[in-house]
């Protein structure tokens, strides 16, 4: 929370109007900036036969390129990396070895109070909510045995390895309180 320097008795437009116009005004904000989340890559489990059980992929390459694409037919991580599991076993690939794209938020308000008598005050706010509008990515699909795969090179990708799903739309609302 932060007062802002203007109005009476601060560094700027101290006096007349626009002490009056200006003064009192306090802004506030949160700004949130995390990694995503863990995710696997999975494979059809009907082969493990065993019910109840997940299955994980197989990783065919040593590592695992993140290309950081969003939308159909634009992989987020490289989708020749992993192959579908065949046979009565489990996958090669470990739990949570990847990550989704992050998440960039910026929260903000503006408000001022505004005496009206001794113990009477009116609060005008206004909050905004997702300032920059930055959408916030779903982890991508990442079912290996989805897509189709010809001759060892992937040929459709039927939703894996892509972002399909999004959040984090711009809100601003403006508010009154009245306290007594």
């Amino acid at each position: 929370m932060y007062d802002l320097p203007f109005g009476h008795g601060k560094h700027w437009a101290s006096h007349g109007f626009a002490a009056t116009i200006l003064g009192g005004w306090s802004v506030n904000s949160i700004l949130s900036r995390t990694s995503g989340t863990p995710f696997n890559v999975a494979s059809s489990g009907t082969s493990v036969n065993a019910p109840g059980n997940t299955q994980t992929a197989d990783q065919v390459l040593p590592s695992v390129k993140i290309l950081g694409g969003h939308g159909p037919n634009s992989p987020y991580f490289d989708p020749n990396a992993f192959a579908p599991v065949t046979a009565v076993r489990f996958g090669t690939t470990g739990r949570n070895i990847l990550r989704g794209p992050g998440v960039f938020n910026l929260d903000a308000s503006v408000y001022r109070d505004f005496r009206i008598k001794e113990r009477f005050r009116l609060q005008f706010r206004t909050e905004a909510y997702g300032v920059t509008n930055s959408p916030n990515f779903a982890n991508p699909s990442a079912t290996v045995s989805n897509a189709t795969f010809a001759g060892g090179v992937l040929t459709n990708y039927n939703g894996y390895d892509t972002i399909s799903s999004s959040s984090g739309d711009r809100q601003i609302r403006f508010a009154l309180k009245f306290t007594y």
